[in-house]
């Protein structure tokens, strides 16, 4: 039995991101030239997987990015022994936006990474539930599509925590992110649960801006540091630099002075994870 269309897995490819599309369209081919040398009709094949004729032809046209439970089927109904099987880590990368992947290895490379967040909880420390909360409250409205594809690659992120060695993780949240209940009661609390898990882990340093603390250099926005094992990095501020990315010693070091001046005024980490822990009690 195939599903229909609307719940068949996998994403739409994003025709500006040339990189991603390419290694899409190279695997849809492995896929029809598999299929077609063992003489299977894509209407026999798509039953073998149990997925639509549609979604079929997408994916070998290099139109759709196939989900992993698409290319294990595959694998099985092609008796690929696994040289399908082996593509899915390409096209998962290939299914997250280009600058959504680019950030993500320079996290995977980072030894050492700074964060201040004013607006909103750090994507590295959003639950899945409060990552879809947000991107549902975009205006103009993202599709549903985007909006699984985009959570998708934020929790993907998130294996920076499962990597050996784990780099030093320092995270300052103004207090305000934390008091507004995104996605409904349930979500905030399970939202404030995560953020206490995480900041127990002995490699992260979580604090809190205070309401009370008044004025401090983090004002202006977001404010992000990653160092490298040869010594170089890279930052990124809200009110710095047109908000550009920046490798440039001088202008890293006033990042690094603001962020520096930022922790200084900010709770403890025991502290914060008092507070977090206060709040939750009254959600």
């Amino acid at each position: 039995m195939t599903v229909n269309d609307t719940e068949e897995p996998g994403w739409e490819v994003d025709p500006s991101d040339a990189s991603g599309a390419a290694v899409v369209a190279a695997v849809g081919r492995q896929l029809r030239l598999r299929r077609e040398s063992l003489g299977l009709k894509v209407a026999e094949f798509a039953e073998s997987v149990g997925y639509g004729e549609d979604l079929v032809y997408k994916v070998e046209a290099g139109r759709r990015i196939p989900r992993p439970e698409y290319l294990d089927r595959a694998d099985r109904v092609l008796r690929a022994d696994g040289l399908i099987t082996a593509m899915k880590k390409d096209v998962e990368e290939a299914r997250y936006p280009k600058k959504v992947r680019d950030l993500a290895r320079m996290e995977a490379r980072a030894v050492e990474i700074g964060v201040y967040e004013s607006n909103s909880v750090n994507g590295l420390l959003q639950t899945p539930e409060h990552a879809r909360a947000l991107f549902e409250a975009r205006l103009p409205a993202y599709s549903q599509d985007e909006v699984e594809r985009m959570v998708a690659a934020r929790m993907a992120r998130q294996s920076i925590f499962e990597r050996s060695p784990v780099p030093a993780l320092s995270f300052v949240q103004e207090e305000a992110t934390m008091l507004r209940p995104v996605g409904g009661t349930m979500v905030w609390r399970q939202q404030l649960e995560r953020l206490l898990e995480v900041g127990r882990l002995r490699s992260v340093s979580l604090q809190v801006m205070p309401m009370r603390s008044g004025q401090h250099p983090g004002l202006d926005g977001r404010i992000e540091v990653l160092k490298f094992s040869d010594g170089t990095a890279v930052g990124r501020a809200d009110g710095a630099f047109n908000g550009r990315p920046t490798s440039d010693p001088k202008r890293l070091r006033i990042l690094e002075l603001r962020f520096g001046a930022i922790r200084a005024q900010a709770l403890s980490p025991r502290e914060s994870l008092a507070l977090i822990e206060q709040v939750l009690g009254e959600t």
